[in-house]
């Protein structure tokens, strides 16, 4: 497959280079909580500072709804950006007006310029073509080249993402083509044995995924709040556990599928079951067909897998040569309910083969959990990309970019 490349654009030296990153990190106030994305920028602007391109990047921040709000802004990102580079990193107070315009003529050789969030401009996001080309041909006026490397942001059709690429010589840069390169081992003949890891909320966000890669996997794990439409599915009641009623036929038919084609489908048999939804809650473990026989009865909740199917599930994960997980066992963000996800990034570290975490609350957990993010093979920095990415999807910023 066809990706063109930052070699493609030719020397950069003094020229301008509009780079589209992904800086959407966390904030409190303005304490980034999780940078791994302003970290997994910098190869890519260090490649281009090293040629001497004056380098202006990009990105958005949050839903600000396409006007200005200062709990939004980008400005304690450029700053985290300017310590990760070793160096001063200027930062414009808007995106294409008045001190973006100055910011960018002061702009030297082997300089780099942050503006504000994109998403303070309605263009943007805009699904009018002609609002949002128009804001796109503003940020080309910046540029004499674009470097996409926003990965999270690919699966989007938005301004700086399809539009901006098509007006200027465009390439990816360094993120992009690695987070391809994992994906595609993932997709293109896997070493073997090769199990998936699904966790998170909602059955309904992953079953593009599932029907994917259901023919391609050897073992597929089931945690988090989806696990109990599946138990729904076998008929077990689930108490007042997060379900998706009007999915119970389709996981029906993954269950049956995955029987037909030898696929492990991998339930847990116990659940942490809580009386409400906080992390003083009382719980207490039941078997997974038993939901209900705790004593909250009908109205307990599952909040986490148990400990034995932890353990079941980080026996396979180590078993395993190619790993893909995406969405959290439980409510890691309360203490009581983080075991599952735990064990389970655990034993990614220890696979023996290819470990990818695969973005979004993923990611986070086991950075919020003290893993290091060298301890897996990959983490990637979008989680509703590689899961499009996955299903089989063309991605409208990959597919700008050449990639077919």
């Amino acid at each position: 497959m066809s990706l063109r490349t930052i070699d493609s654009l030719g020397p950069l030296a003094g020229k301008r280079v509009v780079v589209r990153c992904d800086l959407n990190v966390p904030l409190q106030g303005e304490v980034i909580t999780d940078d791994g994305r302003v970290r997994a920028s910098v190869p890519t602007i260090q490649a281009l500072t090293g040629q001497g391109a004056r380098v202006i990047v990009v990105s958005h921040l949050g839903r600000p709804d396409g006007a200005p709000d200062p709990k939004y802004s980008l400005a304690p990102v450029a700053k985290r950006l300017g310590e990760l580079l070793g160096g001063e990193v200027a930062f414009a107070t808007d995106t294409v007006g008045a001190d973006a315009s100055a910011k960018v003529e002061a702009l030297g050789d082997g300089q780099v310029l942050v503006l504000e969030n994109l998403r303070f401009n309605p263009g943007e996001t805009s699904k009018d073509e002609g609002e949002r080309r128009a804001f796109a041909e503003q940020l080309a006026a910046f540029a004499d080249a674009v470097v996409s490397d926003g990965f999270g942001v690919v699966h989007r059709k938005q301004a700086s993402v399809w539009d901006l690429e098509q007006l200027r010589p465009s390439a990816a840069g360094l993120l992009i083509a690695a987070e391809l390169d994992v994906l595609d081992r993932l997709t293109e003949n896997p070493e073997r044995p090769y199990a998936v890891v699904l966790g998170g909320s909602k059955v309904s966000d992953k079953l593009g995924v599932i029907a994917h890669l259901l023919p391609r996997v050897d073992t597929l794990l089931i945690g988090g709040g989806m696990l109990f439409t599946f138990l729904a599915a076998q008929g077990h009641a689930v108490g007042k556990s997060l379900l998706e009623e009007d999915q119970i036929e389709t996981v029906r038919g993954y269950l049956a599928e995955a029987a037909e084609r030898g696929v492990e489908l991998v339930l847990p048999t116990d659940v942490v079951v809580a009386e409400s939804f906080s992390a003083d809650a009382a719980h207490e473990v039941a078997a997974a067909d038993a939901i209900e026989g705790t004593a909250f009865g009908a109205s307990g909740l599952g909040l986490d897998i148990g400990p034995d199917t932890a353990a079941a599930f980080a026996e396979r994960i180590r078993a395993s040569k190619t790993v893909f997980w995406n969405g959290p066992m439980g409510v890691f963000e309360l203490a009581p309910f983080a075991a599952g996800t735990r064990a389970v990034a655990e034993a990614l570290t220890e696979v023996d083969g290819l470990s990818v975490v695969g973005g979004g609350d993923s990611a986070a957990a086991v950075r919020q959990l003290g893993f290091s993010d060298d301890q897996f093979g990959h983490i990637s920095t979008g989680g509703g990309a590689s899961l499009e990415f996955l299903e089989g999807k063309q991605l409208p910023g990959l597919e700008v970019l050449g990639w077919q």
